[in-house]
């Protein structure tokens, strides 16, 4: 017997939609067993009373905190405790905090534990929650967000193992040099050149310390210990006094252009070692006969104003994969070009850390083949009568950031 295509499709429909029925009422089922659940709790809720002191610490508390009735009902929470993810209506909805208070709810002991919440679309948090009775009847939870306290330590072991693996490498220079030194006593020109050499080590070792010092203090709770008005016009002209003579071995045209007169509240010294690194790392990574141009202007961006250094040049540029790395504690570029040029790895982590302490951030634009521009924007202080800056070959127009990118470059902002 052959059934019409009709019924077939007759069939088929009746199939999906007894489908659709059952899940909806599988899904109605659910629900209500959930209301009752949390009608149960509520009840339960009525019954069991959080004791008055006990309320008001709770209401006062910025921690993750609640009370727990007999049934794993929640009787009371505080805000940060529903804001972390731990509380639900009246329900604890993270099963090893759930745990923890059933374990403590039968033997009355306390206890601990550290946890990781991973919450859909948002950042993953490491808490610590602690359960301890209150009375008979009643369980105290404690959660603590610990995560930036995780990233912090984090953050100091990488930092002491890099500075390990650094200072390594210029310590047992010096101790191999030393000993050369030694077995070379009966030739003065051996020694000579060797003494040339610890030099260059002992200061590249100096160099560390210093920056590594720099950084550990500017990422401290109170950065900016002497915050006064500081003159761009000046941050600019010592930071390039720096690198004159560097620039000048290298054969690498040093311009400075742009607005003067703009201020800013801040470290002056700070101010002038971030233009200073930015300048040292435009003439490293530039080829012999290239240019390096250095400039301030004034900018709106919102409501807000804002006073740029930008430090642009025109060599080898940075790879885009490369480009969000670069601000990294000891990373390099080119590792070779910056060791031969005693690069430590610290000046553009220094450079992120200063404008963060100042309200700012850098921005950078690069393309392989043709240059990097590299920019610190700081909130303005206030405006005197601003002036167009010397300029020397017109240089002054290749770091107009609001311009469209070109094709194939790339570029990034970093805050602090």
């Amino acid at each position: 017997m052959i059934w019409p295509v009709n019924a077939y499709l007759a069939a088929g429909g009746g199939l999906v939609v007894g489908l659709l029925l059952g899940i909806l009422i599988m899904a109605l089922r659910a629900r209500e067993r959930r209301l009752r659940e949390d009608r149960l709790r509520a009840e339960m809720a009525a019954r069991v009373t959080v004791r008055p002191e006990v309320s008001q610490v709770l209401n006062v508390l910025r921690a993750g905190a609640m009370v727990v009735g007999p049934h794993d009902e929640v009787l009371q929470s505080t805000a940060q405790a529903r804001t972390l993810g731990v509380v639900r209506g009246a329900r604890v909805v993270v099963p090893a905090v759930l745990t923890l208070v059933r374990q403590v709810r039968q033997d009355r002991r306390s206890r601990s534990t550290e946890l990781d919440l991973k919450r859909e679309g948002l950042t993953s948090l490491h808490l610590m929650a602690r359960v301890a009775p209150l009375d008979e009847r009643t369980l105290l939870v404690l959660v603590e967000d610990r995560t930036a306290a995780r990233r912090v330590d984090e953050t100091r072991r990488d930092f002491v193992a890099n500075i390990s693996h650094e200072l390594k490498t210029p310590i047992g220079a010096v101790t191999l040099l030393a000993e050369t030194v030694e077995e070379a006593a009966d030739s003065p020109e051996d020694v000579r050149r060797f003494a040339r050499r610890l030099q260059v080590e002992g200061d590249r070792l100096s160099d560390l310390v210093r920056q590594i010092i720099d950084l550990s203090r500017l990422q401290s709770d109170d950065p900016l210990l002497d915050q006064n008005e500081v003159l761009i016009d000046d941050v600019i002209g010592d930071a390039v006094d720096r690198n004159r003579v560097d620039a000048d071995d290298r054969d690498v045209t040093l311009t400075v252009a742009g607005a003067s007169g703009l201020e800013v509240i801040g470290d002056e010294e700070q101010l002038t070692v971030a233009v200073s690194n930015l300048i040292e790392n435009a003439i490293v990574y530039s080829e012999r006969g290239a240019r390096v141009a250095v400039a301030a202007r004034a900018v709106v961006l919102g409501e807000e104003d804002f006073v740029e250094i930008s430090v642009s040049d025109n060599g080898i540029g940075i790879p885009e994969d490369e480009v969000e790395r670069i601000f990294e504690r000891f990373y390099r570029v080119d590792y070779a070009r910056s060791r031969d040029n005693g690069g430590t790895g610290l000046g553009l982590s220094i450079v992120k850390h200063i404008a963060a302490a100042h309200g700012g951030y850098v921005h950078v634009w690069s393309k392989l083949g043709q240059g990097s521009t590299f920019t610190i924007r700081i909130p303005q202080h206030y405006e005197r009568e601003v002036t167009d800056g010397p300029s020397a070959g017109g240089y002054a127009t290749m770091y107009q950031l609001d311009a469209p990118v070109a094709r194939g470059a790339h570029s990034q902002e970093v805050e602090g």
